[in-house]
C-alpha cells in the first residue's frame, strides 16, 4: 500500500471516529435536555413494616417530590402528571417538598391542579429548601388550598377500623428548623411514616418510633453515568440518594424519590423523573 493511500485511510478513520463521537455527544445532549426530563418513571416498591396494623396492610402510597415549578416546568405540565397519579389510585399521597424553584407565585396557579388529586387517607406535604427560600407562607397556602395538609414539625393520625398509623412531617433540614421531638409528641409505639425533604435527616433519628422515612431533595443526582452513578448531590443528600435504604442501627427504612422537576440545569441523564408507588406490608417476625 502506498503512503498516500495509508494517509487517506488514516484520515478517513480519524474523521469517522470524530464524527461518531460528536454525533453521540449531540444525541446525548438532545436526550438529556429534551427527552429524559419529560419521561416519567413509575416505580413500584413494596415496603414491610414490623409495626404495621392489619387494617393498613396493602395501603398504597404515591410519593412525589421536587416539582420545581417555574424552572422548565409550568402548570400546564401538571395536567398529565395529575392524570398519571390518579390512575395509580393512591390510598395516601405524600409530597416531600420543593413545589417551586424561583417564583413562589406559580404555586398559586397550581392550586386547581393540586385540588384534583384524590386519596382517601389524605394528602400530606412538607416544604423543601426552595420553598423556604422563596416564600414558605405562599407555598404553604397553595398546598393547603390544594387539599394538602402541610406538616411543620407535627403529625396526623390516620385511622381504619380500630387501627391507626401516624404521618409525621418535619421542617427542611437546610432552611427550616426540624424538630422531631415536637413532631412526635404524644406518639409512643404507633406505626409512623416520616416526611422529610432532606434524606440525610435519617441520621438524626435514633429513639423515635419511625418505620419509614420518605424524602426527595437529591433528584437522584439528576445526571448519572453507567458504572459511576451520580456525579453530585446537594447538602443533606449525600448518604441517601435514591431508592430504598435500611438503617443498620434500627428498623428505620429510608426511601428517596428522584423528583419530577429539575434545578440548576434543566437536564436528566440516566436519572428519569419519578413517581413512586409504595405498597405497605407487614414484616414477618
Amino acid at each position: 500500500m502506498t503512503q498516500p493511500e495509508m494517509s487517506r485511510r488514516t484520515f478517513l478513520k480519524k474523521a469517522a471516529i470524530k464524527w461518531s463521537s460528536l454525533s453521540i455527544l449531540g444525541f446525548s445532549g438532545v436526550y438529556a435536555f429534551g427527552i429524559e426530563p419529560h419521561w416519567i418513571d413509575i416505580t413500584h416498591e413494596t415496603i414491610s413494616l414490623s409495626t404495621l396494623p392489619k387494617s393498613f396492610i396493602g395501603t398504597r402510597i404515591v410519593h412525589i417530590s421536587d416539582l420545581h415549578l417555574g424552572f422548565y416546568m409550568d402548570t400546564d405540565d401538571l395536567i398529565e402528571l395529575v392524570l398519571q397519579i390518579q390512575q395509580l389510585q393512591p390510598d395516601l399521597l405524600c409530597f416531600t417538598g420543593d413545589l417551586v424553584d424561583h417564583d413562589p407565585a406559580i404555586s398559586l396557579a397550581a392550586i386547581p391542579y393540586l385540588k384534583k388529586l384524590q386519596a382517601p387517607l389524605g394528602k400530606f406535604a412538607v416544604l423543601g429548601n426552595h420553598d423556604y427560600q422563596r416564600n414558605a407562607a405562599v407555598v404553604t397556602q397553595s398546598l393547603t388550598k390544594g387539599g394538602f395538609q402541610v406538616l411543620n414539625n407535627s403529625h396526623r393520625i390516620l385511622r381504619k377500623h380500630t387501627d391507626q398509623i401516624a404521618i409525621i412531617g418535619v421542617e427542611d433540614q437546610l432552611m427550616g428548623q426540624p424538630n422531631l421531638a415536637k413532631a412526635c409528641e404524644g406518639l409512643s409505639k404507633t406505626c409512623s411514616i416520616l416526611l422529610s425533604h432532606c434524606p440525610d435527616f435519617a441520621e438524626e433519628i435514633t429513639s423515635f418510633p419511625i418505620g419509614l422515612q420518605l424524602s426527595g431533595h437529591s433528584h437522584g443526582g439528576q445526571v448519572r453515568l453507567p458504572f459511576v452513578g451520580h456525579l453530585m448531590t446537594p447538602t443533606y443528600a449525600k448518604k441517601y440518594v435514591e431508592g430504598l435504604y435500611q438503617m443498620e442501627e434500627n428498623e428505620l427504612q429510608v426511601y428517596v424519590n428522584r423528583g419530577i422537576g429539575t434545578t440548576i440545569l434543566p437536564v436528566r441523564f440516566f436519572c428519569r423523573p419519578q413517581i413512586s408507588v409504595i405498597e405497605l406490608k407487614k414484616a414477618k417476625p
